[in-house]
């Protein structure tokens, strides 16, 4: 009798720790509205490829530099944290347009090309 009495004690011992504990009601999300943006969305990588000079100043204001060598042309638009250069390459027909682009840090070191771009977006932005 004594084995059957230690039994139902641990038996008593694993159902009492399960008890105590509620299990919420599950309830739809509320709606939460989603704030619209209030400043410009800078432009992606993707978006500056294909572009033309006039474009580029339009969205970074006056380049830094504006260097052409021969068909090609490079603009460099600069602000407190980093550098864009952007080169610039005609095509068969039309006006020369953005190829590739290098984005660094002022200081040299290597910066995320999208978080240059932005950076310098709300620089040209600014009052």
């Amino acid at each position: 009798m004594k084995r059957e009495s230690i039994a139902a004690m641990g038996a008593a011992l694993l159902i009492g720790g399960c008890g105590g504990t509620t299990v919420p009601e599950v309830r739809p999300a509320a709606h939460v509205p989603v704030p619209t943006a209030t400043t410009a969305v800078p432009p992606s990588i993707a978006a500056v490829k294909g572009q033309t000079a006039r474009h580029l100043v339009a969205q970074f204001g006056k380049p830094q530099l504006d260097i052409t060598e021969g068909n090609a042309r490079k603009l460099q638009f600069g602000g407190p944290i980093c550098v864009l250069d952007a080169y610039l390459y005609p095509p068969e027909h039309g006006e020369a347009v953005v190829t590739h682009i290098d984005t660094r840090q002022r200081d040299g070191r290597p910066i995320d090309p999208a978080s240059c771009l932005a950076a310098l977006t709300l620089r040209a932005a600014a009052p």
